[in-house]
């Protein structure tokens, strides 16, 4: 394990031992690494990661159906419906690229997922690897 990033990861836990998504992607800035290696040092730790920036996990139980917060969106522009369709791998929207249509769109990271929901499209490929 790569003790830089043990550490840095160490410094940004929550209250409750996790590793929120915003934080890893902190850690990531922060020591110029790529997020995959965050989040498998993370795993190796130990350190559960939470509170996606998708809103796709880490918000509560999973056992209760909580884990997640992210909802279907009643309506979805047409430009960003384009961009999602565009931007498909294999059927599904890698996070990687929700987040840079959100960028391109100048819209918040959940509102693409939230899109993506209610289109019936999964988002997959999380950059620090949990999904």
């Amino acid at each position: 394990m790569d003790e830089r990033i043990v550490e840095a990861i160490r410094r940004h836990l929550d209250s409750e031992g996790m590793l929120p998504c915003a934080a890893a992607f902190r850690v990531v800035e922060e020591l110029g690494v790529e997020p995959l290696a965050v989040g498998q040092t993370a795993d190796e730790m130990g350190v559960r990661l939470n509170r996606c920036q998708l809103g796709l996990f880490g918000y509560g139980p999973k056992a209760e159906g909580r884990h997640k917060v992210v909802r279907p969106a009643e309506t979805v522009e047409p430009g960003l419906a384009q961009a999602i369709q565009d931007g498909l791998c294999e059927g599904r929207l890698p996070c990687k690229t929700a987040w840079e249509i959100a960028e391109a769109l100048g819209v918040p990271k959940m509102e693409v997922s939230a899109a993506a929901e209610a289109l019936g499209i999964r988002i997959a490929r999380c950059q620090l690897g949990t999904f």
